[in-house]
């Protein structure tokens, strides 16, 4: 499903904290099973000031199982804000315009800055699995991926996103 179809115009989507601005759409792997998929830059409302990036995967296949639909990066400057847990939470809307009823979010299972993230949303810890090794380079050399499931009904459903949706330039997540 083409984002632009979502909404008349390259959306932003905000809570007044953090804004996220759609970076590249349309992207897909068809060697990883994705689909489609989106990337979003994550700002400090109001700036350029590259945080980070939020991304949606669409698709299922045995290299999904362990990379994930929803990934984020936080750049360490912006890091301890909770920008990762926000900007998931402003993904909502666009899940539920997907009719997603749950994604699976991965962390490495030495990274407990993205468990919490994962575990403030609401998901639930489905497994540790061990990653086998034709996965571990897409998985950044990871051995064991924690599969998070985040579903889209109660407290994830019932968070009152406060997004808005207003034109974005065409930028590359460095704000050039």
């Amino acid at each position: 499903m083409n984002l632009l179809r979502l909404f008349s115009r390259k959306p932003m989507f905000s809570d007044g904290e953090i804004d996220l601005v759609l970076s590249n759409q349309d992207v897909s792997d068809p060697d990883a099973g994705i689909e489609d998929g989106y990337l979003f830059c994550i700002y400090p409302a109001g700036t350029r000031d590259y945080a980070g990036y939020v991304s949606l995967r669409l698709g299922e296949s045995p290299a999904l199982y362990y990379l994930g639909h929803i990934g984020y990066r936080i750049e360490e400057s912006h890091r301890g804000r909770g920008y990762a847990e926000k900007a998931c939470r402003l993904l909502l809307p666009l899940l539920g315009r997907l009719h997603l009823g749950s994604v699976v979010i991965t962390a490495n299972v030495e990274n407990a800055p993205s468990r919490r993230t994962a575990e403030k949303l609401g998901c639930a810890l489905e497994r540790i699995a061990p990653v086998p090794p034709e996965y571990r380079l897409i998985c950044s050399g990871a051995t064991q991926k924690c599969r998070y499931i985040w579903r889209m009904a109660g407290p994830a459903a019932a968070y009152n996103n406060p997004m808005r949706s207003t034109g974005g330039e065409n930028i590359d997540c460095q704000g050039r």
